[in-house]
Order: structure tokens, then sequence, then C-alpha cells
């Protein structure tokens, strides 16, 4: 009792208030009730759903000034999803931003399922994108294949395994990879409209592969460095067309022409907050020029 739809959603409606008002004394129940009602009253005056919190995108006077944007997540976990510190990191900050999110990831398999104690695959085990990305949606997640350019001002792209594993194949191929072909499609849309696309870590690959002669940043150049283990994804950008600029953790790539904003993330072996301040300036970025002119 006190939940609608999926108990891992974890939604309280007023009925919950309603049980907790049987155990109290008689005045104290006016107050629950109020509280009830109220609750009730803005629940269907929202434009979301109830049960699962999906907003709606027409644009209002109140939200005119605020960026639309599109989250692209690719599964739950560093090795075979999305990373969570990125995924966390960009909701937040977005959110404190005043961006309207709508979050989106594939429905398909993940490539392959890994134990993240030791990081070894889990032989025989199966997961499912868009089921894993709700972990970290909260259940708020829509398959890809929604996603319209049109309804947003920005794709923003985290990064994890699962960007190069379940969103792209770069972890098997390198610069020989292939783009999931509803990623393709989707980034390159988002392209073609001008919308703004922020992408991190490593999931920047994915547009040198789809947005010939961009220009990003995966972080730092050096191969071998022990602040950038993954330096060597620079080169493979580069070998896939892309024009790469070496940034330090917290520095911000934008290719102003192709309104692409790119940070490094997890590419560097950083400290949490380090991440977090990463992902701050890659999303502060997204924000001023997806409002510009609003």
């Amino acid at each position: 009792e006190g939940y609608q739809g999926s108990p891992a959603i974890g939604r309280h409606n007023p009925p919950m208030i309603s049980a907790a008002s049987r155990y109290a004394q008689p005045q104290v129940r006016q107050v629950f009730a109020a509280a009830a009602r109220t609750l009730s009253q803005q629940q269907s005056s929202s434009s979301s759903s109830v049960l699962l919190g999906r907003r709606s995108f027409s644009k209002t006077s109140a939200d005119t000034m605020s960026a639309r944007v599109a989250l692209l997540l690719a599964g739950s976990g560093v090795y075979d999803g999305t990373e969570l510190t990125e995924g966390v990191s960009c909701l937040v900050h977005l959110s404190r931003s005043g961006a309207d999110v709508k979050m989106f990831a594939p429905d398909k398999p993940q490539m392959h399922v890994i134990n993240h104690t030791n990081g070894e695959e889990m032989k025989g085990e199966e997961r499912n994108v868009l089921v894993e990305s709700a972990r970290i949606a909260r259940g708020d997640v829509t398959s890809l294949d929604e996603c319209r350019a049109d309804d947003f001002d920005a794709i923003v792209v985290p990064g994890g395994f699962g960007a190069a594993k379940n969103l792209c194949d770069y972890a098997v191929k390198g610069a020989d990879m292939t783009v999931d072909p509803l990623v393709e499609k989707t980034i390159q849309d988002f392209s073609a409209k001008n919308k703004v696309i922020g992408l991190s870590c490593i999931a920047p690959v994915i547009a040198a592969r789809v947005l010939p002669g961009v220009k990003l940043t995966v972080g730092g150049e050096e191969e071998g460095s022990e602040q950038w283990p993954y330096a060597g994804t620079a080169g493979a950008c580069v070998a896939m067309g892309a024009t790469h600029e070496a940034k330090d953790y917290d520095g911000v790539c934008v290719d102003e022409e192709m309104k692409v904003v790119t940070a490094p993330a997890y590419m560097y072996a950083g400290k949490p907050h380090e991440i977090d301040d990463s992902l701050k300036a890659m999303i502060d970025t997204v924000m001023k020029l997806a409002t510009e002119g609003k």
C-alpha cells in the first residue's frame, strides 16, 4: 500500500498518507487529510503521468527559457553500462540548471554483463540496456526509438563502457568501430537540426564516427600516463577523422560550428569530485548554448 505501479519506482501517492493517518490523533488526521488533498490536486493538475512521472514537453510561458534535454543512457555500471557518477552528475547539474530532462536508452541486449566486484564477464547472464538504465532513471526512461530531435534543444551522452559497448562497438573494434544504427540516426538528427550535443568520457568516439571532422576532447594524449589511462582514444578519434583537442580533467572542448561539447570525465583517473567538476563544466556549456536566443 502507498505505491502506484511498480514498487521499484517508489513513487508515493496519497493512500500512503492516509495509511499513516490511521495512527494519528484526531487533530493530526486533519493535517494528513489536508496534505493528501493538496498532493492529489497537484498530481491531477500536472502534465506528468502520476504512474511513471513522464512529463509533457509542450512549451508554456513558464518554461520557454528552460532547455529541453534528452539524456542518453547505456545501462547501469561503469564496466557494461553508463558510469554512475557521470550519469548522476549530469542529472544533478541539468536539474540545477533548470533543464527539462527526459531520459532514453536503446531497447536491446547489453553486449555482455560484467561482475563489478572483479571485472570478469558473467557467462550466460543477459541484461537489457533499457531495463538497466531504469536504475539510474528511477524507472522514468523511454526507448530511444521514441526520441525526436524536434522535441529537444540538446542531447547529452554520459560515458562508461556501456557507451563503448552498447551504443557502439569501440571497446571491441577501436578506430574500426561502428555505431548502433539508432544511436547514429539520433545523433545525426540532432546535429542536422542544429541542436547541442554533449558527450563525456569515452562517448565522444560516437561523435568522431558519425560527425565527420568534429572537434572534440577525451582529455590527455600522452599514452602510458597514469592520469590518463585511456589516452590512446585520442589517436583513435583522429583516425576516424576528428580533430582532438587536449584538455585537463576540468576542461571542455566546444565545436562551435557543430555545437558539440565534450569533456574528459573518467577518462581521467580522478577523484569523484573532480569528475563532477568535469561534468559540471560540460553541462554548464551545453545549457549556455542550448538557451541562447530563448
